[in-house]
């Protein structure tokens, strides 16, 4: 069969285009994967940016070594960061309390206990509690959550660490719960299948097996868990008040990092002043904590990493 110089020169071009779309596809991946690198790196020139202009007005020292906040001061301001780090830390304890028990027996249920049927449902169950707006677990805090705690303890004021402590808690549930349930779940059969042939009971196998195998994915999870804690805002921005105090008080108003961002972030200071450049210094302190608890996830998880 004979091919004419037509059908040639068109099958000639027809590799040229293939050709070429194969030396643009990898471009346009590069592109595309780019976006999140530079999206990055361009938070975080803009917070160190803005940071330091912020410290040509407050010296560093009063920064991070003051223990007082208070920023609208008619007299005289003062932006010692330990009283919203304190505030943050309080309701990121209490939300851990409340979290990785509840999560990592949920864990355990799920991956050692549960039937097929039962899982299919507390499954979707997690991902729609992982799913509500965090607004809403604000005004469920603020409304509900603090009622029922200032009727069991009288002395705990409207605004307080714990009410959104332990909400905040209930959120990151279904994170420590999935990721360590697929930690669990990556265990070999057989090591559960050698246990329980040696007598072990389900309980035995799970807590002196499962748990210690799967630790590295339970330990992330944990980490990444008090990450998202110390990030939230708008619960703690509804339900814990605008008081930032360096104490060891709970019952009262506290204000962490995110809640005095949101604060500020609402027109309570003008552009240009150091309460504006104020909040990306805090914005630097909060992205430095959660960039920590990152880095911590990933060694820990390498450090007890088990290999099948």
């Amino acid at each position: 069969m004979r091919t004419s110089v037509q059908d040639m020169i068109a099958q000639s071009k027809g590799k040229k285009n293939k050709k070429f779309i194969e030396k643009l596809i990898p471009v346009i991946l590069f592109l595309i994967a780019s976006v999140s690198v530079l999206t990055t790196i361009g938070i975080v020139m803009t917070l160190i940016i803005e940071t330091i202009t912020f410290f040509t007005r407050v010296p560093i020292t009063d920064f991070l070594l003051g223990t007082t906040w208070l920023p609208f001061s008619n007299k005289e301001a003062q932006f010692g960061i330990w009283p919203l780090i304190v505030g943050t830390l309080k309701v990121t304890a209490i939300a851990i309390l409340v979290a990785v028990p509840i999560g990592l027996s949920a864990a355990i249920y799920l991956s050692e206990y549960a039937t097929d049927n039962v899982r299919r449902v507390i499954k979707p169950v997690l991902e729609v509690l992982a799913g509500v707006p965090t607004i809403v677990y604000g005004f469920f805090a603020l409304t509900f959550v603090t009622p029922v705690l200032q009727s069991l303890f009288p002395e705990i004021k409207i605004f307080n660490a714990i009410s959104p402590g332990i909400v905040v808690g209930i959120m990151i549930i279904p994170m420590i719960a999935s990721l360590s349930e697929d930690a669990m779940s990556s265990v070999p059969k057989s090591i559960r299948d050698g246990a329980l042939a040696m007598g072990s009971t389900k309980f035995e196998v799970a807590m002196k097996i499962t748990v210690p195998a799967a630790l590295s994915g339970i330990i992330a999870s944990v980490v990444l868990g008090i990450s998202r804690a110390i990030g939230e805002t708008m619960i703690v921005s509804l339900a814990a008040g605008s008081t930032p105090k360096f104490d060891g008080d709970f019952a009262g108003s506290i204000q962490t990092m995110t809640a005095y961002i949101v604060q500020v972030s609402k027109g309570d200071a003008g552009y240009g002043t150091t309460i504006y450049y104020s909040i990306y210094a805090v914005g630097f302190t909060l992205f430095l904590f959660t960039m920590a608890m990152n880095i911590l996830a990933g060694y820990m998880s390498k450090r007890f990493r088990e290999e099948y």
